[in-house]
């Protein structure tokens, strides 16, 4: 069976939950990292080098990276539907995970870290104000990407929407003002109609 390691407020632990609940993969998850430790202690980090989660074990197949473990357990559980079999298809679903993680990823990191995890007197405007307006030029571009799309990919959901899926949830429960992205906007309302989305990222607060 499944065991998945790291805490369900983790958002790259979300990534791993949404396609487990998508999916109904059995499974078990330990809460690992944050405020409950363990990421270096022995055990783990012989699994994991980097201390971090999410962490999985598929009986006996040790493998960390969120965004590789959703490729895995797509291709594993869902080839030809979630994991796009034809390989300019699946390029394109996987251009849009690394570009969550060289683009929008790094845009909103600071605008999250101030606002929920600084307390109030040690915040940085500046460091908020900048990571606010990249993180919204990052949105625009994909705001018109959407354009006539349901998905990040066209009309089918794939591994390329879970990572996006997550940052786009964690942007609309901030504390700050949006512009409008009707395309966006669309999209995140789509994923709230999935069962994982639901239960492993729209239901968790933020922390």
């Amino acid at each position: 069976m499944l065991k998945v390691y790291g805490r369900a407020n983790s958002i790259n632990v979300q990534k791993v939950m949404w396609i487990v609940g998508d999916l109904n993969i059995p499974h078990t998850r330990e809460d690992v990292g944050g405020q409950f430790g363990k990421t270096k202690e022995e055990w783990y980090v012989k699994m994991n080098p980097n201390s971090v989660v999410p962490t999985i074990d598929d009986d006996g197949f040790i493998l960390w990276e969120s965004n590789s473990i959703v490729r895995y357990l797509a291709a594993r559980h869902s080839n030809g539907g979630i994991m796009p079999t034809d390989i300019k298809a699946r390029a394109d679903a996987e251009r849009w995970m690394d570009w969550l993680l060289t683009v929008y990823g790094p845009a909103m990191r600071d605008v999250f870290w101030q606002l929920v995890r600084t307390p109030p007197e040690q915040r940085n405007p500046k460091l908020i104000d900048e990571s606010r307006s990249k993180s919204i030029a990052a949105l625009q571009l994909l705001d018109r990407h959407l354009a006539g799309r349901d998905y990040v990919c066209g009309p089918n959901f794939t591994v390329g929407d879970i990572p996006l899926g997550v940052y786009v949830c964690r942007w609309y429960k901030l504390p700050i003002e949006r512009p409008s992205l009707p395309n966006v906007e669309k999209l995140l309302a789509r994923f709230k109609q999935r069962p994982g989305f639901k239960a492993h990222v729209d239901g968790i607060p933020l922390t």
